[in-house]
């Protein structure tokens, strides 16, 4: 099974639980081994790749600005990328500018995705019910991608994904362990770094770091 093959199943939900107007976000950056799987909640309409007119990457985050912050300072995004990324607006990202993004994620070795694929017109609140018809779909993402560690973004994006309930707040630089098919994969719960919560990407950029400088301790 590849990344591809995933689609269609996220596309169905998307005509599920998803704005029909608008196209599913599915992922993007190294898919082979990469040091570090982020998962996010879900996309918005403000990822102007889930226009269906834009044919290029439906890949997270593309015509946004803030999210990008956190991998520069995280190292993770070089400066040139960066700049052109502050420097222009969202809707001045073309389907070239995209592919040079996740060109430079891949080069740092890092994959991002979301546990819901269902893009939203804005950033409404989703039931977990949801989110958990997505949890075997992004399992099989992290099978296929085979990630050294996987950074999980806010308490319920955690709480599901590990199967139990997570405070960030209170599990900061804490291993968790989830199993798939056998495999044992190590997990860190994160703040949310956007949104409602960018005023804690400062905490983010530190428990992420903390994982990036032990990374080569922590693979099995």
């Amino acid at each position: 099974m590849t990344l591809d093959d995933l689609k269609n199943e996220y596309d169905k939900l998307q005509l599920k639980y998803g704005a029909k107007e608008l196209d599913s976000i599915y992922n993007g950056g190294c898919s082979d081994n990469p040091d570090i799987c982020f998962v996010f909640m879900n996309p918005t309409g403000k990822n102007i790749a889930s226009s269906k007119s834009w044919k290029g990457l439906k890949s997270p985050w593309i015509g946004t600005k803030n999210i990008w912050d956190l991998f520069y300072e995280l190292k993770l995004l070089d400066k040139d990328i960066y700049d052109k990324i502050k420097t222009i607006k969202g809707t001045d990202w073309t389907e070239e500018f995209a592919d040079d993004v996740y060109d430079n994620i891949k080069k740092h070795k890092y994959f991002i995705t979301n546990l819901g694929k269902c893009t939203q017109i804005d950033a409404r609140p989703i039931p977990d019910s949801v989110y958990k018809e997505y949890l075997h779909l992004l399992e099989k993402e992290i099978e296929i991608i085979n990630p050294k560690v996987i950074v999980l973004f806010g308490n319920q994006v955690s709480s599901i994904v590990l199967n139990q309930k997570v405070s960030v707040s209170q599990c900061r630089k804490q291993e968790f362990i989830k199993i798939i098919n056998d495999k044992k994969y190590k997990c860190y719960s994160v703040f949310y770094p956007v949104g409602n919560g960018r005023f804690n990407i400062g905490k983010s950029i530190e428990d992420i770091n903390y994982i990036i400088d032990n990374i080569n301790d922590k693979i099995v």
